[in-house]
């Protein structure tokens, strides 16, 4: 699993990613009520705005951590967004895409890296 420094994550098994927001990302939104996600078929770039959550809060933009063609979207969320907010990291995925540009991936962190930068920033 990768991670982006605006708190996205991807899994990627082979040429396929799911991407979705981290577990501390969930945390500070609150609760989630809406979700707005890309469409099947949309080309997107890495760190390119593609989805919106909506919680009790706020709303928050969400960033494709790499370029890619979205493949398919967790249509579970539409109907219970709240999934984010339960298992952020994994059944709460919000779309999967398939990587143009593996080499993206690089520019991410893995875990170890992820945490240790919301250490330092104090999260």
């Amino acid at each position: 699993m990768y991670f982006s420094k605006s708190h996205e994550w991807i899994q990627v098994n082979g040429d396929i990613g799911t991407v979705g927001i981290t577990d501390y990302a969930q945390k500070e939104l609150g609760e989630i009520v809406f979700v707005e996600l890309p469409k099947v078929g949309q080309e997107v770039k890495m760190d390119q705005e593609t989805s919106i959550l909506e919680s009790t809060k706020a709303a928050s933009d969400v960033y494709s951590p790499v370029s890619g063609k979205v493949v398919e979207i967790n249509e579970e969320l539409k109907k219970n967004p709240a999934a984010v907010n339960k298992a952020a990291e994994s059944e709460g995925w919000l779309f999967k895409l398939k990587l143009s540009n593996r080499q993206e991936l690089d520019g991410l962190m893995n875990h170890e890296k992820y945490t240790q930068m919301n250490s330092k920033v104090g999260f």
